[in-house]
C-alpha cells in the first residue's frame, strides 16, 4: 500500500505541475506577455493549493474514498482545461475569469490530495519519515514535469493532448488504488464506473485534439486555417482567402501576402543603397525567406547567411509550394545558407565580418525576444561588422509603439552606432519603423541609386528625400509634405528629443 501511495504522490506532483505549465503556456499564447501570465498563474495556483491544504482538515473519514474521488476530479478538470480554454477564448465575456477559475479549482484539488495521503499514511510511518518521503516524491515529480514539458510534450503532443494524457494518468492512478483496496473503499463500483467514463471522455478529446484545435483557431482567425504546427518555440498558423495568405506566430500576424512586399522592400533596399558593398550578407531572423528574396535580386550578393531559431519555420518556407512561390524559392538558393540557432548565442561564436546585416526579429514582446534588442546584443554584434558595414533593424511601429521604436534607436546609439530611423506604410500593420545603423564614425551616406528590377513598392524617386533625410537629420526635421507617397522617410526630431529623455 505504501509504495502505491508514494507513487501516487509522484504522479500527483507531475500532473499538477503539468496543468500549471499548460495554463501558463496557453495564457501566454492567447493573451501575450508571457512573464505576466506565468507569474500570475503560478501565484494563483500555489495560493489555491494552500486553500486546498487548509480544507483538508475537514476530511476525517473514508480518506481513501475521498482520495480516489479527488484523483478522478483532478484528472477530469485538468484533462479538459486546455481544450475548454481554446474553445471559449473567442466567446467568453471574461476569458481571464474562466482561466483563473480553472487554475484555482485545479490547485485546490491538488492541494487537498497531499494532506489526505499524509493522513492515510500517518499511522504507518513516523512523522519525520513520512514528511521526508512524501516531499521527496513530490519534488522528483515536479522535476520530471519541468523537463519533459518543453522538450517532449509540447513539441510532440501539443497542449490539448498533454492535458488529456495527464488527466488520464491521474484517473488511472485512482483506478489502480481502487482495485488494490476495493474492500476498504465505499462506493467502489460507482467510483470505478465514473473513472472509466472520464478516461473514455478524455481519450475522445485526445483523439480529436487536432480537430478541436483547428475549430478553435478557425474561430480566432478571420480566414480559413490551412496549416497549423506547434514547434518547440511557437505555434505556426497559416490562413488563406481568395487573394491573401497570412502567417501567424503564437496568434500574432507576421505578414500578409497582399502587402508583405512593402515591408520587406523597405527593410532591405535602403540598407543596400547605403552600403558600399554587398558581397557577404547576414540575416538574423527572417525565417520566411522574404528578406533573402529581396537580397537575391542583387547579382553582387555572393553569399547570404540566414540564422533563424526555429527549424520548423525554415523547413516550411523551403518546402511548402504556396510559400516557396511567395519567397521565390530563396531558401533553396545556392547563395543562401540557413542555420537554425539562437542568434544571441550564434553571434558570440562567429566573428566573421559581414558587409550588411539585416535584423528581422519579432517585436520584443517577451524576455526571450527582448534580449535581441539589448545593448549586450548590439555590442556583441559589432564583431560581425567592419567599419563600412551597414545594418538595419525592424523596430515596430513609431506611431502605435513610439517608446519601443525610439528605444531601439537609443540603444543602438548607446552602443556607438550611427543611425537613421525611418518608416513606411504597410496596410496590414499601419506605419512600420526601421533603424539603419553603422559602427563607423562617419554619418551614413547614400552610396548608389541603382535598384534591381522587379520591385513593386520601393522606388528610385524616394532617394532625393532620403538624401535630404540623411544630410539634414541633425539640423532639422523633414516635413511630411516633402516625402514621397510610396515610401515615407521622416526624422521625428521632436519625438526623438522626447523619447531620448
Amino acid at each position: 500500500m505504501e509504495i502505491l501511495l508514494f507513487f501516487s504522490v509522484f504522479v500527483i506532483a507531475t500532473c499538477g505541475l503539468i496543468y500549471e505549465l499548460v495554463a501558463g503556456t496557453l495564457a501566454s499564447y492567447l493573451l501575450g506577455d508571457s512573464v505576466t501570465q506565468f507569474s500570475t498563474i503560478i501565484g494563483a495556483y500555489l495560493f489555491a493549493m494552500g486553500i486546498g491544504a487548509w480544507l483538508s482538515r475537514f476530511f476525517k473519514r473514508d480518506l481513501l474514498s475521498w482520495f480516489i474521488q479527488l484523483e478522478i476530479l483532478v484528472g477530469f478538470i485538468g484533462g479538459i482545461s486546455s481544450a475548454l480554454l481554446f474553445l471559449l477564448f473567442e466567446h467568453a465575456l471574461s476569458f481571464r475569469l474562466i482561466l483563473y477559475l480553472l487554475v484555482g479549482l485545479t490547485g485546490i484539488l491538488v492541494g487537498l490530495e497531499l494532506p489526505l495521503l499524509m493522513n492515510i499514511l500517518k499511522n504507518r510511518y513516523a512523522f519525520r519519515d513520512l514528511v521526508s518521503r512524501v516531499f521527496t516524491f513530490d519534488y522528483i515529480g515536479a522535476l520530471l514535469a519541468s523537463i519533459v514539458f518543453p522538450l517532449l510534450l509540447v513539441p510532440y503532443l501539443g497542449l490539448i493532448r498533454t492535458s488529456c494524457f495527464f488527466g488520464i494518468l491521474n484517473v488511472a492512478v485512482a483506478i489502480i488504488v481502487l482495485v488494490k483496496f476495493r474492500t476498504e473503499i465505499k462506493w467502489a463500483s460507482y467510483l470505478k464506473a465514473k473513472a472509466i467514463a472520464v478516461i473514455i471522455f478524455l481519450g475522445g478529446i485526445f483523439f480529436w485534439a487536432n480537430d478541436i484545435m483547428t475549430f478553435s483557431e478557425g474561430m480566432a482567425f478571420r480566414d480559413p486555417v490551412i496549416f497549423t504546427h506547434s514547434s518547440p518555440y511557437q505555434r505556426i498558423v497559416l490562413t488563406r482567402n481568395k487573394s491573401d495568405l497570412r502567417l501567424y506566430l503564437n496568434g500574432n500576424l507576421q505578414f500578409s501576402s497582399a502587402d508583405e512586399y512593402r515591408y520587406h522592400e523597405a527593410l532591405v533596399h535602403p540598407v543596400m543603397v547605403y552600403s558600399q558593398q554587398h558581397r557577404q550578407v547576414l540575416i538574423l531572423g527572417g525565417g520566411d525567406g522574404m528578406a533573402a528574396r529581396e537580397l537575391l535580386r542583387y547579382p553582387d550578393v555572393e553569399h547570404i547567411t540566414l540564422v533563424d531559431l526555429d527549424p520548423s519555420m525554415t523547413r516550411l518556407f523551403r518546402e511548402n509550394t504556396l510559400l516557396t512561390r511567395l519567397n521565390h524559392h530563396s531558401l533553396q538558393s545556392s547563395r543562401v545558407t540557413v542555420i537554425n540557432a539562437d542568434a544571441f548565442q550564434w553571434i558570440k561564436q562567429h566573428k566573421t565580418p559581414y558587409d550588411i546585416v539585416i535584423i528581422d526579429f519579432p517585436d520584443p514582446g517577451s524576455y526571450a525576444v527582448g534580449k535581441l534588442y539589448t545593448t549586450a546584443f548590439y555590442r556583441q554584434l559589432r564583431h560581425c561588422l567592419h567599419d563600412s558595414s551597414v545594418m538595419v533593424v525592424q523596430s515596430t511601429s513609431p506611431f502605435v509603439a513610439p517608446k519601443a521604436f525610439w528605444c531601439v534607436n537609443t540603444t543602438l546609439r548607446t552602443c556607438g552606432y550611427q543611425t537613421i530611423p525611418y518608416h513606411t506604410y504597410v496596410p496590414s500593420f499601419g506605419e512600420w519603423g526601421y533603424v539603419m545603423a553603422s559602427p563607423g564614425t562617419q554619418p551614413l551616406r547614400q552610396q548608389q541609386e541603382q535598384l534591381p528590377e522587379g520591385l513593386r513598392y520601393f522606388s528610385a524617386s524616394v532617394f532625393p528625400q532620403m538624401r535630404l533625410f540623411a544630410a539634414d537629420m541633425a539640423d532639422r526635421p523633414v516635413s511630411p509634405n516633402q516625402l514621397n507617397n510610396q515610401v515615407l522617410v521622416q526624422y521625428f526630431e521632436d519625438e526623438w528629443g522626447k523619447y531620448q529623455e
